[in-house]
C-alpha cells in the first residue's frame, strides 16, 4: 500500500465527521482525535518495532513486551479504582499469563523465540487480558455494590469472604467470558479474524493463515478464564478486613 493509497483512506474518516456533523452527535472532536492519535501511535510503533526486529536484542524485545503490559495495566487500573492492591493484582496478573502463555509456546516450540512472532502475539494475549479485566471489573463492581446487603448477610451468619463473594465472583467470570465465547463461535462464518486476514492479504498461504488464527484463537479462550479468574480470586480478599468485615469498593482507594 502506497502513502497515496492510505491519503485516500482518509476518506472512511471524513463520512463518520460529516454524519456526526448533521445529526448533531458531537463526536467530530473525538472522531478526529481518535485517527490523529491512532495514526501517530502506529507509525511510532512502527519504527519501534522495526528497530527491534533489526538489532535481534532479546532485551529490547523484553522491553517491548514490558512496555505492552505497562500501558495495558494503566487502562485497566483505572477500571477497578477502588480495589485495593489493583495495580500489583493487574500487573502480577499480565505478567504470569503471558509468561505462561509465551513459554508454553516456546517451550513445545510452537513458535520460535523470535521478536516477529512473540512481540505481535505477546500483543494479541495482553490486549485480550485488558479487554477481559476492563469486562470483568466493570461487573464486578457493579455486583459487589449491588449485592453489598447479601454479602453482609452471608458473612453475618458465619460465612467466610469466599462464600460470600462466591456468586457475585462467579456471576463477574461468567460474564466477562461470554463474549469471548460467543464470538468464537461464528469465527470463519461471519467474518475472517484480523491474524488470518492479514496473513492472506500479505501473500501467505491461506491454510497456514488458519493454523496461526486457530493458535490465537486458542490463547484467547485461555487468556478469557485466566485474566477474570485470576484478576477476581486475588483481588476479592482485600475487600474484607481483618474482622472479616466487608468494607466494599472505595473510590478513593489509590
Amino acid at each position: 500500500m502506497s502513502y497515496l493509497s492510505l491519503a485516500l483512506a482518509l476518506v472512511f474518516v471524513i463520512i463518520p465527521i460529516i454524519l456526526s456533523f448533521f445529526l448533531k452527535l458531537g463526536l467530530e472532536k473525538d472522531i478526529v482525535i481518535a485517527s490523529i492519535r491512532a495514526t501517530i501511535q502506529l507509525i511510532i510503533i512502527g519504527y519501534i518495532l522495526q528497530f527491534v526486529f533489526d538489532s535481534e536484542s532479546t532485551l529490547f524485545m523484553l522491553l517491548m513486551i514490558a512496555l505492552i503490559i505497562g500501558a495495558a495495566s494503566q487502562n485497566i487500573v483505572r477500571k477497578g479504582k477502588g480495589i485495593p492492591y489493583i495495580t500489583v493484582i493487574i500487573i502480577g496478573t499480565l505478567i504470569v499469563i503471558e509468561t505462561f502463555s509465551m513459554g508454553t509456546l516456546v517451550l513445545f516450540n510452537i513458535i520460535p523465540f523470535d521478536a516477529q512472532y512473540v512481540i505481535p502475539i505477546s500483543g494479541m494475549i495482553i490486549g485480550n487480558c485488558m479487554v477481559l479485566s476492563l469486562l470483568f471489573l466493570d461487573r464486578f463492581k457493579s455486583e459487589l455494590n449491588s449485592n453489598e446487603e447479601v454479602i453482609e448477610l452471608i458473612l453475618s451468619f458465619g460465612g467466610t469472604p469466599k462464600e460470600a463473594v462466591h456468586n457475585t465472583l462467579k456471576s463477574a467470570i461468567k460474564t466477562s467470558m461470554i463474549p469471548t465465547i460467543e464470538t468464537q463461535k461464528t469465527v470463519g462464518l461471519v467474518q475472517l479474524p484480523g491474524m488470518m486476514s492479514g496473513l492472506i492479504i500479505g501473500g501467505g498461504d491461506p491454510i497456514e493463515a488458519v493454523m496461526y488464527q486457530l493458535l490465537v484463537l486458542f490463547l484467547i479462550m485461555n487468556t478469557a478464564a485466566l485474566a477474570s479468574i485470576l484478576v477476581g480470586f486475588l483481588s476479592y480478599p482485600f475487600l474484607f478486613n481483618q474482622k472479616l468485615q466487608f468494607l466494599g469498593v472505595q473510590e478513593d482507594t489509590k
